[in-house]
């Protein structure tokens, strides 16, 4: 049986801080040591979901293990990019196909964010 990895961050309130890292998690090269305890995330890969090479939205699995308000389970982190554009009717039917295709990998981010909550991760 594989131990779990586990990581040791400094932190402005409670110094080194050790935490158990999940498979999926990027690692922490970005960490900051001023952050607090609460505030440590566990990030994974970004998924881009992208219309004519313009981001639209970006799903990452998120962590934040030791949090006071937030919740501590894996859940997915969504950010919405803003995107805007003046399109023509075809242009218009392009976007919809592209936010469709963006619901479809949505879809199966859920899936994967719902194999990994029932024990069964994925690499």
């Amino acid at each position: 049986m594989t131990e779990p990895r586990t990581i040791v961050l400094p932190t402005a309130d409670h110094g080194d801080v050790t935490l158990t890292e999940p498979s999926w998690c990027r690692g922490h090269a970005d960490h900051r040591p001023d952050t607090y305890r609460t505030d440590l995330t566990h990030y994974g890969a970004e998924h881009r979901l992208t219309f004519n090479g313009e981001e639209l939205f970006r799903l990452i699995l998120a962590q934040s293990p030791l949090s006071e308000r937030a919740s501590r389970e894996v859940e997915a982190y969504v950010e919405e990019s803003g995107y805007t554009g003046s399109l023509t009717p075809a242009g218009l039917y392009d976007l919809a196909a592209a936010l469709d295709a963006a619901a479809d990998n949505m879809r199966a981010f859920a899936d994967h964010l719902s194999a990994l909550l029932d024990g069964g991760e994925r690499p």
